[in-house]
Protein backbone atom coordinates (compact mmCIF):
# COMPACT_ATOMS: atom_id res chain seq x y z
CA UNK A 1 0.00 0.00 0.00
CA UNK A 2 1.44 3.40 -0.91
CA UNK A 3 1.61 6.29 2.01
CA UNK A 4 2.66 9.26 -0.45
CA UNK A 5 -0.58 11.14 1.28
CA UNK A 6 1.63 10.91 4.42
CA UNK A 7 4.62 12.42 3.38
CA UNK A 8 4.07 15.84 5.87
CA UNK A 9 4.35 13.06 8.99
CA UNK A 10 5.95 9.80 7.93
CA UNK A 11 8.93 11.07 6.13
CA UNK A 12 10.30 13.07 9.07
CA UNK A 13 9.86 10.35 11.39
CA UNK A 14 13.25 8.59 12.84
CA UNK A 15 13.67 5.00 11.47
CA UNK A 16 14.90 2.99 14.80
CA UNK A 17 15.87 -0.42 15.24
CA UNK A 18 18.51 -3.03 13.44
CA UNK A 19 17.72 -3.71 9.33
CA UNK A 20 17.23 -7.65 9.66
CA UNK A 21 17.85 -8.03 5.77
CA UNK A 22 17.28 -11.20 3.77
CA UNK A 23 17.29 -14.41 4.30
CA UNK A 24 16.41 -17.36 2.14
CA UNK A 25 14.71 -20.50 2.90
CA UNK A 26 15.62 -23.99 3.19
CA UNK A 27 13.87 -24.28 -0.17
CA UNK A 28 15.45 -21.33 -2.12
CA UNK A 29 18.81 -21.87 -0.75
CA UNK A 30 18.71 -25.59 -2.10
CA UNK A 31 17.21 -23.81 -5.36
CA UNK A 32 19.91 -22.14 -5.70
CA UNK A 33 22.50 -24.39 -5.41
CA UNK A 34 21.19 -26.68 -8.03
CA UNK A 35 20.56 -23.81 -10.58
CA UNK A 36 23.89 -24.29 -12.21
CA UNK A 37 23.79 -26.67 -15.47
CA UNK A 38 26.80 -28.82 -14.24
CA UNK A 39 26.95 -30.09 -17.67
CA UNK A 40 29.50 -27.54 -18.28
CA UNK A 41 32.76 -26.29 -16.53
CA UNK A 42 31.19 -22.97 -15.74
CA UNK A 43 28.24 -24.64 -13.80
CA UNK A 44 30.59 -27.03 -11.96
CA UNK A 45 32.85 -24.05 -10.49
CA UNK A 46 29.27 -22.07 -9.73
CA UNK A 47 27.41 -25.18 -7.92
CA UNK A 48 30.44 -25.16 -6.00
CA UNK A 49 30.91 -21.41 -5.59
CA UNK A 50 27.25 -21.01 -4.41
CA UNK A 51 27.70 -24.65 -2.29
CA UNK A 52 30.33 -22.94 -0.23
CA UNK A 53 28.37 -19.39 0.36
CA UNK A 54 25.17 -21.22 1.61
CA UNK A 55 27.18 -23.56 2.99
CA UNK A 56 29.96 -22.14 5.24
CA UNK A 57 28.84 -18.13 5.25
CA UNK A 58 31.72 -17.21 4.06
CA UNK A 59 32.26 -13.67 3.08
CA UNK A 60 33.28 -12.98 -0.42
CA UNK A 61 36.42 -11.40 -0.37
CA UNK A 62 37.32 -14.73 1.91
CA UNK A 63 35.13 -16.93 -0.95
CA UNK A 64 37.74 -15.42 -3.48
CA UNK A 65 40.79 -16.03 -1.36
CA UNK A 66 39.99 -19.60 -0.52
CA UNK A 67 42.88 -22.02 -1.36
CA UNK A 68 42.39 -25.76 -1.63
CA UNK A 69 45.38 -25.85 0.96
CA UNK A 70 42.25 -24.59 4.00
CA UNK A 71 40.03 -27.39 3.29
CA UNK A 72 41.34 -30.14 5.75
CA UNK A 73 39.89 -32.61 7.93
CA UNK A 74 39.31 -31.82 11.62
CA UNK A 75 37.29 -34.41 14.02
CA UNK A 76 36.36 -36.37 10.96
CA UNK A 77 34.38 -33.46 9.53
CA UNK A 78 35.89 -31.31 6.64
CA UNK A 79 36.37 -27.86 7.66
CA UNK A 80 37.94 -24.23 6.44
CA UNK A 81 40.77 -24.24 9.03
CA UNK A 82 43.03 -20.78 9.95
CA UNK A 83 40.52 -18.44 7.54
CA UNK A 84 41.53 -14.87 8.56
CA UNK A 85 38.88 -12.65 8.07
CA UNK A 86 37.87 -9.35 9.37
CA UNK A 87 40.02 -7.78 11.97
CA UNK A 88 42.57 -10.42 11.02
CA UNK A 89 40.48 -12.65 13.50
CA UNK A 90 41.53 -16.56 12.77
CA UNK A 91 38.50 -18.65 12.45
CA UNK A 92 37.88 -22.32 11.78
CA UNK A 93 34.97 -23.27 9.58
CA UNK A 94 33.11 -26.39 9.24
CA UNK A 95 32.09 -27.45 5.69
CA UNK A 96 28.88 -29.72 5.08
CA UNK A 97 29.21 -32.62 2.91
CA UNK A 98 27.17 -31.05 0.09
CA UNK A 99 29.76 -28.19 -0.65
CA UNK A 100 32.84 -30.56 -0.61
CA UNK A 101 31.37 -33.05 -2.75
CA UNK A 102 30.44 -29.90 -5.22
CA UNK A 103 34.23 -28.62 -4.77
CA UNK A 104 35.56 -31.96 -5.74
CA UNK A 105 33.33 -32.10 -8.96
CA UNK A 106 34.65 -28.63 -9.98
CA UNK A 107 38.50 -29.23 -9.57
CA UNK A 108 38.42 -32.52 -10.93
CA UNK A 109 36.71 -31.46 -14.11
CA UNK A 110 39.25 -28.07 -14.18
CA UNK A 111 42.01 -30.29 -13.47
CA UNK A 112 44.08 -28.31 -10.68
CA UNK A 113 45.38 -29.64 -7.32
CA UNK A 114 46.12 -26.02 -5.48
CA UNK A 115 45.59 -22.80 -5.21
CA UNK A 116 42.29 -20.81 -5.28
CA UNK A 117 39.51 -22.85 -5.65
CA UNK A 118 37.31 -20.20 -7.38
CA UNK A 119 38.79 -19.42 -10.90
CA UNK A 120 37.39 -17.50 -14.04
CA UNK A 121 36.02 -19.76 -16.99
CA UNK A 122 35.93 -17.68 -20.58
CA UNK A 123 33.01 -17.99 -22.99
CA UNK A 124 34.54 -21.01 -24.06
CA UNK A 125 34.17 -23.24 -21.07
CA UNK A 126 38.01 -23.39 -20.43
CA UNK A 127 39.76 -21.74 -17.18
CA UNK A 128 41.11 -18.27 -18.19
CA UNK A 129 43.05 -17.82 -14.68
CA UNK A 130 43.68 -18.47 -11.53
CA UNK A 131 41.35 -16.89 -9.32
CA UNK A 132 37.96 -15.04 -9.21
CA UNK A 133 37.81 -11.42 -8.02
CA UNK A 134 35.59 -10.32 -5.34
CA UNK A 135 32.87 -8.66 -7.45
CA UNK A 136 33.06 -11.56 -9.86
CA UNK A 137 31.36 -13.71 -7.23
CA UNK A 138 28.86 -11.01 -6.75
CA UNK A 139 27.58 -10.71 -10.15
CA UNK A 140 27.69 -14.79 -10.19
CA UNK A 141 25.20 -15.20 -7.19
CA UNK A 142 23.48 -11.79 -8.37
CA UNK A 143 22.56 -13.77 -11.72
CA UNK A 144 21.34 -17.04 -9.98
CA UNK A 145 19.33 -15.87 -7.40
CA UNK A 146 17.48 -13.20 -10.24
CA UNK A 147 16.93 -16.87 -12.02
CA UNK A 148 15.41 -18.24 -8.95
CA UNK A 149 13.17 -15.42 -8.45
CA UNK A 150 14.96 -13.41 -5.15
CA UNK A 151 16.30 -10.61 -7.10
CA UNK A 152 16.41 -8.67 -3.95
CA UNK A 153 18.79 -10.67 -2.26
CA UNK A 154 21.99 -8.50 -1.45
CA UNK A 155 24.53 -11.11 -3.41
CA UNK A 156 26.34 -12.78 -1.71
CA UNK A 157 25.89 -11.25 1.59
CA UNK A 158 22.67 -12.29 2.51
CA UNK A 159 23.93 -15.94 1.87
CA UNK A 160 26.10 -15.40 5.06
CA UNK A 161 22.88 -14.28 6.62
CA UNK A 162 21.06 -17.35 5.01
CA UNK A 163 23.74 -19.46 6.64
CA UNK A 164 23.66 -18.03 10.26
CA UNK A 165 19.59 -18.29 10.25
CA UNK A 166 19.16 -21.90 8.85
CA UNK A 167 22.30 -23.32 11.12
CA UNK A 168 19.97 -21.04 13.77
CA UNK A 169 16.60 -23.08 13.02
CA UNK A 170 18.30 -26.15 12.90
CA UNK A 171 19.26 -26.05 16.70
CA UNK A 172 22.76 -24.60 15.93
CA UNK A 173 24.53 -22.92 19.48
CA UNK A 174 24.19 -19.65 18.93
CA UNK A 175 28.00 -19.47 20.27
CA UNK A 176 28.64 -22.01 17.37
CA UNK A 177 27.34 -19.55 14.73
CA UNK A 178 29.39 -16.24 16.10
CA UNK A 179 32.33 -19.13 15.79
CA UNK A 180 31.57 -19.49 11.91
CA UNK A 181 30.68 -16.39 11.49
CA UNK A 182 34.11 -14.86 12.59
CA UNK A 183 31.90 -12.20 15.11
CA UNK A 184 33.95 -10.26 17.78
CA UNK A 185 30.56 -10.80 20.17
CA UNK A 186 27.68 -12.70 20.54
CA UNK A 187 25.97 -9.51 20.31
CA UNK A 188 26.83 -8.70 16.83
CA UNK A 189 25.70 -12.38 15.74
CA UNK A 190 21.71 -11.67 17.35
CA UNK A 191 21.41 -8.40 15.64
CA UNK A 192 22.74 -10.03 12.09
CA UNK A 193 20.51 -13.27 13.27
CA UNK A 194 17.53 -10.99 13.95
CA UNK A 195 17.12 -13.41 17.12
CA UNK A 196 14.96 -10.97 19.31
CA UNK A 197 12.36 -10.96 16.32
CA UNK A 198 11.46 -14.33 14.62
CA UNK A 199 9.17 -13.10 11.96
CA UNK A 200 7.93 -16.91 11.74
CA UNK A 201 6.73 -17.29 15.72
CA UNK A 202 5.75 -13.61 15.48
CA UNK A 203 2.06 -13.09 16.69
CA UNK A 204 -0.52 -13.34 13.40
CA UNK A 205 -3.44 -11.04 12.91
Amino acid sequence: MRTSGLRSNTTRAKRQGVRTGNWLTVTQAEKLVNSPDTDTLKGKRDRALLAVLIGCGLRREETAGLTLERIQQRDARWAVVDLIGKGGRVRTVPMPNFAKAAIDLWIAAAGFTSGRIFRPVNRGDNLAGDSMTAQSIFETVKGYAAEIGVPNIAPPHDLRRSFAKLAHKGRAALEQIQLSLGHASIQTTERYLGVRQDLTDAPRT
